[in-house]
């Protein structure tokens, strides 16, 4: 349904060739997709004519497109390359519990309203483009020190 949302922003009527040559697999099988999807409410579909969301495809498309989204983003802060968080995230939206995914959402919102990145960020891409663990910043234990009053190792 990502796919046709995406597909129908382009052109009023999706066709069945459309979303087979996206996919690179046969337009029977797209078909059959099709036709379950519209049994269940989530497509309008007529044979030869086109297909387009209803309401409840679109609001499950957009929903999906955002958690693809912030999979991808998540992934890639981790220090993944891009085409290979796409591919990931496109697989990860369908099998994460929902609270794993609201937890990855919420993730890579507090990551992203923060003007800075955070030192533990920049020192996990570090270790991920190289394999080595760098050193946590010395003034990071200071700081904490005088937030909690005590001395933590280093």
């Amino acid at each position: 349904m990502e796919l046709l949302y995406d597909l129908q922003k382009k052109k009023e009527k999706v066709h069945t060739n459309d979303i087979a040559h996206a996919f690179d697999i046969n337009p029977a099988s797209v078909t059959e997709a099709l036709q379950k999807l519209g049994s269940e409410g989530y497509i309008n579909y007529e044979k030869y004519s086109g297909t387009t969301l209803t309401k409840k495809g679109k609001k499950i498309a957009i929903e999906t497109k955002k958690k693809h989204e912030k999979l991808k983003e998540f992934l890639v802060l981790l220090g993944v390359d891009k085409k290979i968080a796409e591919k990931d995230a496109c697989e990860m939206e369908h099998i994460l519990h929902p609270s794993t995914m609201n937890s990855v959402i919420k993730f890579v919102e507090v990551v992203d309203k923060c003007e800075i990145i955070p030192f533990w960020l920049e020192r996990l891409r570090k270790y991920v483009n190289t394999g080595k663990l760098p050193d946590c910043p010395a003034d990071i234990y200071d700081m904490y020190h005088k937030k909690l009053g005590k001395k933590i190792k280093k």
